[in-house]
């Protein structure tokens, strides 16, 4: 399904009108590496809904017992044309990339890695987290900065304190915050609403954007419609206004948005191009790159796309061979 086919256009709604139309996505249960498989929870992409505005990739994660469960352990892999947002609600993690940049990753402090053109990175959690719960967010770069450098970008936005709610706004603007962080990919927005109980808000929102709200600690009610824990209420164009209220236990939400990118993409394993022989290259560059398959004639004189890596480091991961039918678009 495409999002103009859901979407409604923006005379459907009056001013101020909240849209009616939630779709919920369940999350599926994904092993994440570590010793033990860490479980990841994700929404985005599914078969129904591919994107959210550029956002393509949810996965939601704990709170993990890391004595149990291992912790993240995701050694060295390669992007191409998306940028990775990490968020954490408890737990450390260290970040390391082709680029040259080590962080840790904390909480409420985004950190985001623009892939562009090709990078490698790896994210493991530290040997003093005990207790490991966050998001990792993907979205897809457009046409005019896909092909663009790697970079990095960390930035440890402010609460809003509304009553009863508080926003953090790590991409975009939201209740009077603009987080000044460059995406290459405009007309986002990423924040993360903590409610207390039986709060609710009402979010003036563009009406040119779609949004997704996660249900991340609980039950939420999104407009008029129920979305219950892990799940994603995706509510289309159309309204500028929307209610997001929490049950007697409070609720802490993440909430995403966008104008519909309005391209097709292909994505597969950790790429993202425009068709299924750009996935195809993109595949065989990187095994080549790192050593898992012979170089390819035809890639004689190309640049390097992932980079230069420290050592001392995991091994990295190889491709996953790939599959038997053409890749299909996604949008």
């Amino acid at each position: 399904m495409s999002n103009q086919e859901s979407n409604p256009t923006e005379s459907v709604l009056e001013p101020g009108a909240l849209c009616t139309d939630v779709e919920v996505l369940t999350p599926r249960e994904v092993p994440l590496g570590g010793i033990r498989a860490m479980t990841v929870y994700r929404t985005l992409p599914q078969k129904q809904r591919s994107l959210v505005g550029a956002w393509c990739f949810l996965d939601h994660y704990g709170p993990d017992d890391v004595a149990d469960t291992g912790g993240m352990e995701v050694p060295r892999h390669p992007h191409t044309g998306l940028a990775t947002v990490s968020w954490l609600f408890t737990g450390r993690i260290d970040h390391l990339d082709s680029n040259g940049v080590a962080a840790p990753v904390l909480p409420g402090e985004l950190n985001l890695m623009i892939a562009g053109q090709g990078i490698t990175h790896q994210e493991i959690s530290t040997p003093d987290t005990t207790v490991l719960h966050g998001v990792q967010l993907w979205y897809a770069l457009p046409e005019s900065t896909r092909f663009s450098e790697h970079a990095f970008a960390h930035y440890a936005p402010e609460p809003v304190e509304l009553r009863g709610v508080s926003i953090r706004v790590f991409i975009g603007s939201l209740a009077g915050s603009t987080s000044p962080v460059d995406t290459r990919t405009p007309d986002l927005l990423g924040a993360e609403l903590v409610l207390g109980p039986g709060a609710q808000v009402v979010l003036d929102v563009r009406r040119d954007f779609e949004h997704a709200a996660l249900a991340e600690s609980g039950t939420i009610v999104v407009n008029d419609t129920p979305v219950r824990h892990r799940e994603l209420g995706y509510t289309p164009t159309g309204a500028d206004t929307m209610r997001i209220a929490a049950g007697p236990e409070g609720a802490r939400v993440i909430l995403l948005g966008g104008v519909p990118l309005g391209e097709q993409i292909v994505m597969w394993w950790n790429f993202i191009g425009r068709s299924h022989d750009e996935i195809v290259e993109f595949r065989r560059r990187y095994q080549a790159e790192l050593g898992f398959e012979p170089a390819d004639p035809q890639d004689a004189g190309k640049p390097e796309l992932f980079g230069p890596y420290a050592e001392g480091q995991l091994a990295p991961l190889p491709a996953p061979p790939m599959p038997t039918i053409r890749l299909r678009a996604r949008e």
